[in-house]
C-alpha cells in the first residue's frame, strides 16, 4: 500500500472515530435531554391533576369534563389513575376496558413519594400527595410520541451523517494528500530514470527549504560522489582492458609462430601449448571484462538485435576450437521444438559469444573425452540451450557458490583458471534477462542449462 493510501486510511479511520464518539455523545445528550423533558411534564400533569383535586367540590362528577377538556395531545395514550388513602380506584381515565395496575407500585409510593419509570412500555409517573388531608396516590402514564420520533430521526441522521462524512474525509484526505506528495512522487520519478550512464543528471531543485527539496539536494550530492566512484572504475577497467590486450595479443601472435615453425621438444612443445591456452585465456577474460563495461541493465534493451542462437553457438565454437583444437561437438534441436521454430532471441551477440565460449572452454577443459553436447529446446515461452559434458561432477556442496566470483570447485585443481567465468556468464545472462542452472543429470555428466525467456 502506498504511502498516500495509507495516510488517507489512517486519517478517514482516525476520523470515523473521532465522530463517531461526537454523535453517539449527542444521541446520548439528546436522549437525556427527552427524557428530562417528558419527566417535567409528567411533573407538571401531576401537579395540575392535584391542583384540580384541591380546588374541585365534586370531584367524581367533575372529573370527567375536566380531563376531557385539559387532555394533553401531545402525550399519546395518556391515562390517569387515582387512588385514594386506602389504594382504592376512585377515577381513571379508561372507560373502555379493564383497568389493571400494579399494587406494588403503590405500596413503593409510600417511602419513596415519587416514583419516575423510563423502561416501562408505556413510561410512568406516579406520586403521593396529600392534598386537602387525605392522601391520593396518582398515577401517569403515556408514551412521548414526539420525543420518541425526534430522536429516531436523530439517529438516522446522524449515522446517516457519519457515512457520508467518512466517505468524504476518505476521498479529499486522498486527493489533498497526493496533492502534497506530488512533489514526493515527481521526485521519485526523477530518481527512477537515473542509471549508470546517467550519474550526472540532476534532480531539479525548487526554490524551498522544505524536506522534499532537501532531500533534492542530498541525493544530487550522492549522484555527484557516486558519478565520480563508478567513472574511476570504469575508467581504470577500461584503460586496463585496453593497455592489457595489445600486448596479449602480440604475445600470442608470436607464441603462434613459435609452435608452428619452431623446432622443439616434445616437453618444450607442450609447455609453449599451455602458455598458449593461458594466453587466450587472459586474451578472453580482459575482452569480456572491456565489453561490460560498455552495458549496464539499464540501457543495454536499448541496442537489442534479432540474434540466432544456433549462429551464436556454432561461432562460439569456431573460436574455442582454436585454443582447444581437439574439442568435439554434436549438435541437436530437441524432437519437442516445432519444426517453424525461428531459434532467436533478443540480445547484444558479442555478450552471448561470450557466454558460450565459457560453457565450451569449461566442457573441454573439465570433461573426460573433449566432447559436448549442445541440445536446443524452443517453446512458446522460453528457448532452453543445454551444454552437457563428461566429467567430475560438482558437489550439492559447492553448487549454491558456482557462479560467485573467484569460487572453483574441488574438480578444478591442477587446472589453470581464473574463477571469472561463471560469473561473468551469469552477469551477462542477467542482463538479457535470462538464467542459467547447472544439474547433474547422471553419474559423471554435467549440464549448464541457459534458459531465454521469449
Amino acid at each position: 500500500m502506498s504511502l498516500k493510501r495509507k495516510i488517507a486510511l489512517n486519517l478517514s479511520i482516525a476520523f470515523s472515530l473521532l465522530f463517531g464518539i461526537v454523535m453517539a455523545v449527542i444521541y446520548i445528550s439528546f436522549n437525556d435531554f427527552r427524557r428530562d423533558e417528558f419527566k417535567e411534564r409528567f411533573r407538571q400533569r401531576l401537579e395540575f391533576t392535584s391542583h384540580f383535586i384541591a380546588k374541585s367540590k365534586d370531584f367524581e362528577e367533575e372529573a370527567p369534563v375536566f380531563f376531557n377538556e385539559n387532555s394533553d395531545n401531545i402525550l399519546l395514550n395518556e391515562t390517569i389513575l387515582i387512588f385514594n388513602a386506602k389504594k382504592e380506584l376512585i377515577y381513571s381515565t379508561i372507560k373502555d376496558r379493564n383497568v389493571t395496575w400494579d399494587n406494588a407500585l403503590l405500596k413503593e409510593l409510600d417511602s419513596k413519594k415519587v416514583i419516575y419509570s423510563e423502561k416501562s412500555v408505556p413510561e410512568i409517573y406516579a406520586a403521593l400527595r396529600t392534598i386537602n388531608g387525605e392522601n391520593y396516590y396518582i398515577l401517569t402514564s403515556a408514551f412521548d410520541t414526539n420525543g420518541t420520533s425526534k430522536l429516531e430521526y436523530l439517529k438516522y441522521l446522524l449515522i446517516t451523517a457519519c457515512v457520508m462524512s467518512t466517505f468524504l474525509i476518505g476521498f479529499f484526505s486522498y486527493y489533498f494528500i497526493g496533492q502534497f506528495l506530488r512533489p514526493l512522487e515527481d521526485l521519485n520519478q526523477e530518481i527512477s530514470e537515473v542509471t549508470a550512464h546517467k550519474l550526472t543528471t540532476q534532480i531539479p531543485v525548487r526554490n524551498s527549504n522544505d524536506e522534499i527539496n532537501v532531500l533534492a539536494r542530498s541525493f544530487n550530492t550522492m549522484i555527484t560522489r557516486l558519478d565520480d566512484v563508478f567513472q574511476s572504475q570504469k575508467d581504470f577497467t577500461a584503460s586496463a582492458s585496453h593497455e592489457i590486450r595489445t600486448p596479449i595479443t602480440r604475445m600470442a601472435f608470436q607464441l603462434e609462430n613459435l609452435i608452428k615453425f619452431g623446432q622443439h621438444t616434445p616437453e618444450t612443445l607442450s609447455s609453449l601449448q599451455q602458455i598458449q591456452r593461458d594466453v587466450y585465456q587472459l586474451s578472453d577474460l580482459t575482452n569480456s571484462l572491456l565489453l561490460l563495461t560498455k552495458f549496464d541493465k539499464e540501457n543495454i534493451r536499448s541496442i537489442y538485435e534479432e540474434v540466432r542462437i544456433d549462429e551464436v553457438i556454432f561461432e562460439s565454437f569456431e573460436a574455442i576450437e582454436k585454443s582447444y583444437p581437439h574439442l568435439k561437438m554434436d549438435f541437436l534441436i530437441s524432437e519437442n521444438t516445432s519444426e517453424d521454430a525461428l531459434l532467436t532471441i533478443k540480445g547484444i551477440q558479442s555478450l552471448l559469444d561470450i557466454v558460450f565460449i565459457n560453457l565450451f572452454k569449461n566442457a573441454a577443459v573439465y570433461s573426460d573425452n573433449m566432447e559436448v553436447d549442445v541440445l536446443i529446446t524452443e517453446t512458446d515461452e522460453h528457448l532452453i540451450v543445454d551444454v552437457i559434458s563428461h566429467g567430475e561432477t560438482i558437489s550439492p556442496e559447492e553448487q549454491p557458490k558456482l557462479f560467485e566470483a573467484f569460487k572453483r570447485g574441488i574438480n578444478s585443481q591442477n587446472i589453470s583458471g581464473s574463477g571469472l567465468g561463471l560469473r561473468i556468464v551469469k552477469r551477462i545472462l542477467e542482463y538479457h534477462g535470462a538464467g542459467i542452472i547447472y544439474t547433474s543429470p547422471g553419474n559423471m555428466l554435467n549440464k549448464f542449462s541457459v534458459v531465454f525467456n521469449k
